[in-house]
């Protein structure tokens, strides 16, 4: 037998001793990383995160990173839609009257609570000083 002759031995039986990848595996594995590079937020959703941060702790340009920083660690642990109804609850906890007691229910209070835990976690992995987050939305 010649070498290419044994290559090809060699190759076919490593193939018939895998066994063939099947769908839905292929779909776990996908999934899988998907949550482990995190989840995938969209473009204006960052955009509006990074120049609210700005707005709150400065338009300088170390600033820019820091903020980028802070929505991609909220992104790493935190689906887009949790991530906008916290914010909004965190956002809005403190709107007076009748049209705010929708975001003082507990539930609400509950995803601010959690939201602003996250933020905080975010801002000081990130360098931000930690002080802010108690006011931003």
């Amino acid at each position: 037998m010649t070498i290419r002759c044994c290559a090809l031995v060699a190759c076919a039986c490593i193939a018939l001793a895998v066994p063939p990848a099947r769908a839905d595996d292929s779909a776990v594995k996908a999934q899988a990383q998907a949550q482990a590079a995190g989840y995938n937020y969209p473009t204006q959703g960052r955009v509006e995160y990074v120049l609210g941060c700005l707005d709150d702790n400065g338009h300088d340009f170390a600033n820019v990173y820091k903020c980028s920083c802070v929505i991609d660690h909220m992104a790493a642990v935190l689906p887009y839609d949790e991530f906008v109804d916290q914010s909004t609850f965190a956002k809005y906890a403190t709107l007076g009257g009748e049209g705010g007691s929708e975001f003082r229910v507990d539930r609400a209070k509950a995803q601010a609570r959690q939201f602003r835990t996250l933020q905080t976690e975010a801002y000081r992995s990130c360098g931000l000083g930690h002080d802010k987050t108690a006011s931003a939305p």
